[in-house]
């Protein structure tokens, strides 16, 4: 039975995945992401819901000041939904002009523009409209008001139809400087980005030809780019598939971001990263759960935006998430530190990032190895150093990862 290697850092100091666990998690990683066919048709997706929303005779015609991305679109950090493999969300903002007639009026007239758009189905949500198309992926619109002289600085509508027992108000928004924040303190990581995102056209059967970043054309953009955002993208990941089987709210993402942002440390490796995310997050959680108070996560640069607004509702939804990111850190650090069976890593994994996604990856982990085998490039030994295994499958099934099992999952909340 094979062993998971502990590599020293300095084996390989050019290759970003030279650890095993690294390695894996790029797999996982490359497996939730965006694909390079989809990020394209989302990018279209999103020109297009921009020029219905402003056609003659719309009722939001001449009144779209501007139309811009937020979230996990704005910061290159779409996943996979929920425990789904195969459904991606994607935000837009939409900010309105003319006569403020109220936040349910704004959802109205932005419902009203999006009537009859060609997709599955419209939905009208507390805070926006989600267009649902027939592929899985998911665009949620959020209209928005200007309320200041600065740059996309405003507020959003809370409305929910028919509901008197939660009253319709405005909630303060600046997603647009938050993405600007995110991204200045995670700027692209060249060695790191070109890697993995080799990788990723790789598996989508797509060549990318390009030998330096700033070779990069225009046809193959770098849709990865630093490790904090695919750490984020696995925490995200890893979130969905502890609230699989939930319907109620669920860990914000923007509050993940934010978190994301402040552990921002380019250089890691993303082992390291995940699990510094990891903790962030939950010791956050763990602080506020000591003084008797719900978690509180402001916007960096509009503070009285509030990230948990909306979630935790309660002491146990923070701690019961807190307890599964120091599950999530503490297996990493056992499999980074320790004499980890290959097998039982799997297994593992399959409970923290689910059995399709992680199934995928230890075959296509197995395949790259099998290629390097192949062309007599290096492998992985258990004491740091190289070896060509006999065969490439060195992942299999087994029970469980000691020293920390996996817990049974404690679910809560609403997504929207």
């Amino acid at each position: 039975m094979s062993n998971f290697p502990s590599l020293r850092r300095d084996d390989r100091p050019d290759d970003p995945f030279a650890d095993p666990l690294d390695a894996v998690l790029a797999e996982l990683a490359i497996n939730i992401q965006l694909p390079p066919g989809l990020h394209a048709k989302a990018v279209e997706r999103y020109e297009a819901v921009r020029r219905y929303i402003e056609r003659p005779g719309s009722p939001l015609e001449g009144r779209v000041a501007c139309f811009y991305p937020q979230g996990s679109m704005a910061i290159d950090a779409t996943t996979s939904t929920r425990g789904t493999d195969d459904e991606y969300d994607l935000d837009i903002v939409a900010e309105i002009e003319g006569p403020d007639l109220g936040p349910e009026a704004l959802l109205d007239d932005l419902e009203a523009a999006l009537e009859s758009y060609p997709v599955s189905k419209v939905v009208r949500q507390t805070r926006c409209i989600t267009l649902y198309y027939a592929d899985g992926m998911h665009l949620d619109i959020t209209p928005s008001r200007r309320r200041a002289p600065k740059e996309k600085e405003g507020e959003i509508p809370h409305a929910k139809k028919g509901t008197r027992s939660d009253p319709a108000r405005y909630v303060p928004m600046n997603s647009y400087a938050f993405g600007k924040w995110y991204c200045a303190r995670t700027p692209t990581e060249e060695r790191f980005a070109l890697a993995l995102n080799r990788q990723l056209y790789e598996q989508a059967g797509i060549a990318f030809a390009a030998a330096d970043v700033e070779d990069v054309p225009p046809q193959t953009p770098l849709i990865i780019k630093s490790v904090t955002t695919v750490a984020l993208q696995l925490i995200k990941r890893h979130r969905n598939i502890a609230y699989a089987t939930e319907t109620g709210r669920i860990p914000p993402s923007v509050m993940l971001s934010c978190h994301a942002g402040h552990a921002a440390r380019p250089g890691m490796r993303l082992a390291e990263m995940l699990i510094r995310q990891a903790r962030w997050t939950a010791r956050a959680i763990d602080d506020a759960a000591k003084r008797g108070q719900l978690l509180v996560v402001p916007n960096p640069e509009f503070p009285v935006e509030r990230f948990t607004d909306r979630w935790p509702e309660s002491q146990l939804q923070q701690t019961t998430y807190s307890r599964h990111l120091h599950t999530l850190a503490n297996g990493l650090e056992a499999a980074r530190t320790g004499d980890v069976q290959l097998e039982d890593l799997q297994e593992w994994l399959r409970g923290q990032f689910g059995d399709r996604v992680v199934t995928r990856s230890v075959k296509a982990f197995n395949q790259r190895l099998g290629r390097q085998v192949q062309s007599r490039q290096h492998g992985y030994t258990r004491s740091g150093g190289l070896f060509v295994p006999a065969a490439p499958a060195i992942i299999g099934a087994a029970t469980s990862l000691a020293p920390v099992a996996a817990r049974a999952h404690t679910n809560m909340g609403e997504r929207r």
